[in-house]
């Protein structure tokens, strides 16, 4: 589903990326790892064509993203923890906008309202206005935008921050759902203990590089301990840096 070869990416003398790569293979959750600043939000953003990388190349289900952006835009989703919502509009008056975009009108968006209300559990939110709602049920009228169009491959990006335990649980509860209907996630996070929860595999990304790509278990094998969390560091250190 994501191929990533050499990525780099600078912001005037600030190196973002320096020649990430690895794969995400279609139906699993890709954890991508890292502290702040880490080049993780770079790099979705090149994977959803809001940035061009400086080199490097990136395909979506097998669509360059430099080249056809409009073609991979329709095939993703996204989310990160900064997104807002107009605050007059109702979360059904947000996610009907949203859906023209993509096409859906009439009883098949009123399927997918249906569907996203009863996965994420905001039928309260539905007729109510943005500025009444908690932050908590913004982020996942968010989410809601986000997979109404039922994209193959979502992308969330820090997703979590700033919720409450409820609605933190009702995001990861459809990161696997998601996963469980053979759709791709890339789920970047510096919260580790969220993605040893949720995710196939993971990367990690430090300093703009990738210091490992693996299965967890092979993350703690290679890192010899029981811990994510744990091997993240070591690896850091391995590579002579220090979180």
């Amino acid at each position: 589903m994501v191929e990533l070869e050499g990525l780099a990416k600078a912001y005037g003398k600030t190196k973002a990326l320096r020649g990430v790569s690895f794969k995400v293979a279609d139906g699993e959750v890709f954890g991508l790892l890292g502290p702040n600043g880490a080049g993780k939000t770079t790099t979705l953003r090149i994977l959803s064509t809001l940035v061009k990388a400086d080199s490097g190349s990136a395909r979506v289900n097998g669509l360059d993203v430099g080249t056809q952006p409009l073609a991979v835009r329709r095939i993703l989703g996204i989310v990160n923890g900064g997104m807002g919502l107009y605050e007059r509009l109702t979360g059904r008056e947000i996610l009907t906008f949203f859906a023209r975009f993509y096409g859906l009108q009439g009883e098949e968006l009123d399927r997918r309202i249906a569907w996203a209300s009863e996965t994420l559990k905001i039928d309260a939110a539905l007729d109510r206005q943005v500025r009444h709602m908690s932050s908590g049920m913004i982020q996942k009228v968010i989410v809601a935008r986000a997979i109404l169009h039922k994209p193959p491959l979502l992308l969330l990006d820090e997703a979590t921050r700033g919720l409450d335990v409820f609605a933190r649980r009702s995001l990861l509860d459809l990161v696997m759902r998601y996963r469980d209907e053979g759709k791709t996630v890339i789920y970047s996070t510096h919260v580790i203990p969220e993605a040893e929860e949720v995710c196939n595999r993971v990367g990690f990304l430090y300093q703009g590089r990738i210091l490992f790509v693996g299965s967890i278990s092979e993350a703690k094998k290679r890192y010899q301990t029981d811990s994510l969390e744990r091997a993240f560091i070591k690896a850091a250190e391995a590579a002579g840096v220090r979180p």
